[in-house]
C-alpha cells in the first residue's frame, strides 16, 4: 500500500520528522518525510496495508511536543518497491 499525507499544525521544530522515521521503521513502513516551506510536513509511506493504516492513525498524535491540526491525503510519489525510510 502507498499513501501520502500533508500534516499541518505545530509540526516543525518539534522532532516530527525524526519521530516519523523511527516510528515507521518500528512498523516496517518505508518512505520519506520532509518539512515544507509553509510549515507543514509531507509524509510518503509504502508498506503492508495494516502498517500504513496504523502509521496514519499514529501521525494524528505525532511526538510529544507536536500539535497536529489536520492531515490531508495527497498522492504518493514513491515506487511500490521503496525500501527504507529517509528524512529529506
Amino acid at each position: 500500500m502507498r499513501a501520502g499525507y500533508l500534516i499541518g499544525g505545530r509540526v516543525q521544530g518539534v522532532g516530527f520528522r525524526w519521530w516519523t522515521a523511527r516510528h515507521a521503521g518500528s512498523l516496517g513502513v518505508a518512505g520519506t518525510v520532509r518539512n515544507l516551506p509553509d510549515g507543514s510536513v509531507e509524509v510518503m509511506l509504502v508498506g503492508e496495508p495494516q502498517a500504513v493504516r496504523q502509521m496514519r492513525i499514529d501521525l494524528e498524535d505525532g511526538p510529544r511536543f507536536a500539535r497536529v491540526d489536520g492531515i490531508a491525503e495527497i498522492p504518493c510519489t514513491l515506487d511500490a518497491d521503496t525500501i527504507g525510510f529517509s528524512i529529506l
